[in-house]
């Protein structure tokens, strides 16, 4: 059984698993600062996502791409607006799952970050929590070029906690990432809301790492 492993490291996403729902009046505050309609927006928002988030444009970069695609052109301060919208999109805290990581630092065990994710949004997560600062290891994918589900950030997020891909917990929101875990050899749960990972925890035999004693 998949939850028999020994388990030595626990791996978060973040987005949507130490992350909550995206706040949608920050998603409407980048659509006016734009000028775009709300079809036109989130066409042009998700195009250019993962150049971002691999690195291969920077946050500037990708703003003006995301204006260029709805006809607009951003000045300074608009950009700065929109990175500023951006990074509040993605920052209401999952409270529960952040107090989780929290009591299995405490404990001892390792725990570590993998999320696609670009440089500004980094530095704007960075700057709202500090908590991040805790976990053993961040893999970031603009960092490397690379992006989940490329096999490749599963074993450098292994390698960076210095623990075998067969003895860390992987947690995602998105069936792709986890079906590229379990395709290194990761144990891999999908996040869909916190009842439902607890229950899926006690499934794969994990009571042990869920209510480890804070």
């Amino acid at each position: 059984m998949e939850g028999m492993k020994k388990i030595r490291a626990v791996l978060f996403d973040y987005g949507m698993v130490l992350s909550g729902a995206p706040d949608a009046a920050e998603w409407e505050r980048m659509r006016v600062l734009l000028e775009a309609d709300a079809e036109r927006f989130h066409a042009a928002y998700w195009k250019f996502r993962d150049a971002y988030d691999r690195g291969a444009l920077s946050g500037a970069e990708y703003w003006q791409a995301v204006a260029s695609e709805v006809g607009r052109k951003l000045d300074a301060a608009t950009l700065a607006l929109l990175i500023e919208a951006d990074t509040a999109h993605w920052t209401r805290p999952n409270e529960p799952m952040i107090a989780w990581a929290t009591a299995l630092q405490k404990a001892g065990v390792k725990t570590g970050i993998l999320s696609n994710i670009g440089d500004a949004m980094e530095d704007g997560i960075r700057g709202r929590f500090a908590w991040l600062d805790e976990f053993a290891h961040h893999t970031f994918s603009h960092r490397l070029g690379i992006a989940k589900p490329d096999a490749a950030i599963y074993h450098h997020a292994a390698q960076g906690l210095g623990v075998a891909e067969e003895e860390i917990l992987f947690i995602d929101d998105r069936e792709e990432n986890i079906a590229a875990a379990r395709s290194v050899g990761m144990t891999a749960l999908q996040y869909s809301d916190h009842v439902a990972f607890v229950a899926a925890m006690r499934d794969a035999g994990l009571t042990s790492l869920l209510d480890i004693d804070t």
